[in-house]
């Protein structure tokens, strides 16, 4: 399960980190929105995995793991990451000067490195 959610996770981060490097200014010459239509269906696929391989282990010790502060962290972030990503995409397109865009693609980035964190953690806290 370990190695499904490392997949799940290289696909969800590398699909969202392509998008939010785009976003926020980088290789302004590729088309954004051809750029979602590839990298947004990776990411998705890499959270179910996260989301089945996740869920597997938490049922394997759900007592234990509920009450460590570092998994609870990661699912916090985990929903505001969430609450992130549908804020963007149901707000309508993207310009080049998109000051929201790139805040929220700051943002994404910020809230994802903080799950990976707190995932590592969860073994040592």
């Amino acid at each position: 399960m370990e190695v499904v959610h490392l997949v799940g996770l290289s696909s969800l981060f590398g699909g969202l980190l392509l998008l939010e490097l785009r976003l926020l200014g980088l290789q302004p010459s590729l088309d954004v929105q051809a750029l979602m239509r590839l990298a947004v269906p990776v990411a998705l696929m890499g959270f179910v995995l996260c989301l089945l391989s996740g869920a597997a282990m938490f049922a394997s010790q759900p007592e234990e793991l509920w009450v460590n502060s570092a998994f609870r962290l990661k699912m916090l972030l985990i929903l505001l990451a969430g609450a992130n990503a549908l804020a963007f995409h149901f707000r309508g397109g993207v310009s080049r000067s998109d000051r929201l865009a790139r805040a929220q693609a700051l943002g994404s980035l910020l809230l994802w490195l903080a799950v990976l964190v707190c995932g590592r953690w969860i073994a040592v806290v």
